[in-house]
């Protein structure tokens, strides 16, 4: 939301900016980054608020059923209403209903974990995942935020990106460090852009995670713009140097089928980005 600038440089609430609101939504936002919930007193701490107020804007939400209270485990947890509302978005695009077949075909020839993200606010939100066989996988929970400087599903959409929106993104988000392997310096991070521009997929060699290895291609519309990405996630173990090459390979494919299927237009290498 924007806001401007107070005597001194203090962000001021823009009009019409309801505090109560934003606050009950991000308690929403911080029930909606854990698998089982939160309790009272860390919701309230995450958030910057007294219990009793957390407490009143969380019964207004289970009200009205985006939020439940789990009595067993004393937390707050997801509702039912917040998937009746977020299911609105996927049909507006079918990109999850149109990817989701590619995806289960990659999985079947890979054994890999196959996820599909896309840009949200200069970070990767996954929006659909079809997990592996294998008993031991990688995965990530559809709804999750990852960054885009450390994911190969975000360097695979950042890659494609105008100059401008990059920085943009590295202004507002910087390059935190994650891993040791984590690029967090501007230059390399545009030298392995330029590189997925021209195999046509990004690594993330435990970038984000320790052990944990994911190749990623773009799936672009109908204008050349690489609105999302599907990736291959697993154990390092077995997305070895030997299979990368390949596996971003099979990624890329699947990718441009994607794409083919949504209408959309393959962004070729040495295209301007500007």
């Amino acid at each position: 939301m924007p806001r401007k600038a107070g005597a001194g440089g203090t962000p001021q609430p823009a009009a019409g900016y309801v505090k109560s609101l934003d606050k009950a939504l991000a308690l929403l936002e911080q029930i909606g980054e854990t698998e089982d919930g939160l309790a009272l007193s860390d919701l309230a701490q995450r958030v910057g608020l007294p219990p009793s107020t957390a407490h009143r804007l969380l019964t207004t939400l289970e009200r009205r059923r985006f939020v439940q209270f789990d009595n067993s485990q004393r937390r707050w947890c997801i509702g039912v209403q917040c998937f009746t509302v977020g299911s609105a978005f996927l049909p507006r695009r079918d990109l999850v209903r149109t990817a989701l077949p590619f995806m289960r075909q990659l999985m079947e020839a890979s054994g890999e974990t196959v996820n599909l993200a896309v840009e949200s606010n200069g970070e990767a939100v996954f929006l659909a995942h079809v997990e592996s066989n294998e008993m031991m996988r990688a995965s990530s929970r559809p709804g999750s935020r990852v960054p885009l400087h450390g994911s190969a599903v975000g360097k695979a959409i950042m890659s494609f990106m105008p100059e401008r929106e990059v920085t943009r993104i590295l202004h507002k988000q910087g390059l935190r460090r994650l891993t040791p392997n984590t690029i967090v310096s501007p230059t390399q991070l545009r030298l392995a852009l330029g590189e997925v521009r021209e195999k046509g997929y990004a690594f993330d060699n435990e970038e984000h995670a320790f052990g944990v290895r994911c190749v990623a291609a773009p799936v672009f519309d109908e204008r050349g713009e690489a609105v999302a990405a599907i990736s291959l996630l697993g154990p390092a173990t077995r997305l070895n140097d030997e299979r990368v090459p390949d596996l971003g390979a099979r990624v890329r494919d699947m990718a441009r089928s994607i794409t083919a299927e949504l209408g959309g237009h393959v962004l070729t290498v040495g295209t301007a980005m500007v």
